[in-house]
């Protein structure tokens, strides 16, 4: 058996859009529903969402079965919890609040065997097939999404020279971070917080570097895709969720 190749990651190295939507609510039964829309790709949160090892592993194995690809972000850049995650299989890993070179580099380190890095060994795992898919230690590194977030002032300073470690697949802005830090708590979509990203997503997109971001308003998404965002995610499962709610229950009571 032959490793399958990251769909996600070929349509980033070709420049082709990807339109995602974030999941959190920890269900496979609630992530088998998303998955049947058939967004590019998912992102199955771990920050800010009470996910764990084995509700992650059963909506890995739901996205498995269907064409969108499944991103885990971790809550942390922690090199045991990655080794954890791409052992179940996960095709590529959002790293939360990247702020140097230097912590780049660790994140891409920690998916990376040795020599090349520090992610621990085993031969028996959901990722390689229990030891069936014969090349998976030749051709993993160059199928695992290593997604680099970008979540404060400093960090969209660095964000161009975050963009060039090698190993680094995107840069993912968080514009609602990047708020906060410029004391604009809650206003992710102000004009200040664009006026600070644009440019230097505008940089990494011209020197070749898949840009990324969650937005909530479909016409902003469409205008970053329009501009040269590679990956773009549109809504969340607990907003249409929440929303869907309040739309239907404001419409009775009206």
């Amino acid at each position: 058996m032959k490793l399958a190749s990251n769909p996600f990651l070929a349509a980033l190295r070709a420049g082709r859009p990807q339109l995602g939507i974030w999941i959190s609510l920890c269900s496979p039964f609630a992530a088998e529903i998303v998955a049947g829309a058939g967004f590019d790709w998912a992102l199955i949160d771990m920050e800010h969402a009470p996910n764990d090892m084995t509700s992650v592993l059963g909506q890995l194995q739901v996205f498995a079965g269907y064409q969108t690809t499944a991103i885990v972000r971790p809550d942390w850049n922690d090199a045991v919890k990655v080794k954890q995650l791409l052992d179940l299989g996960a095709p590529g890993l959002l790293f939360p609040m990247v702020q140097s070179v230097e912590e780049a580099q660790r994140a891409v380190a920690a998916t990376r065997y040795p020599p090349r890095g520090i992610r621990g060994v085993s031969t028996l795992t959901r990722a390689n097939q229990y030891n069936r898919v014969t090349d998976y230690f030749t051709r993993i590194e160059g199928e695992t999404a290593v997604l680099l977030q970008v979540e404060t002032v400093a960090a969209v300073q660095a964000a161009e020279a975050i963009g060039a470690v090698d190993g680094c697949s995107g840069v993912f802005f968080g514009p609602s971070d990047i708020a906060a830090d410029m004391g604009l708590l809650g206003q992710a979509m102000h004009d200040d917080v664009w006026a600070l990203i644009m440019p230097v997503a505008k940089r990494l997109i011209a020197a070749g570097v898949p840009v990324g971001t969650l937005v909530l308003d479909v016409a902003f998404a469409r205008r970053l895709l329009a501009e040269g965002f590679t990956f773009v995610a549109v809504g969340t499962d607990a907003a249409l969720l929440a929303r869907g709610a309040d739309s239907l229950l404001g419409a009775m009571r009206a």
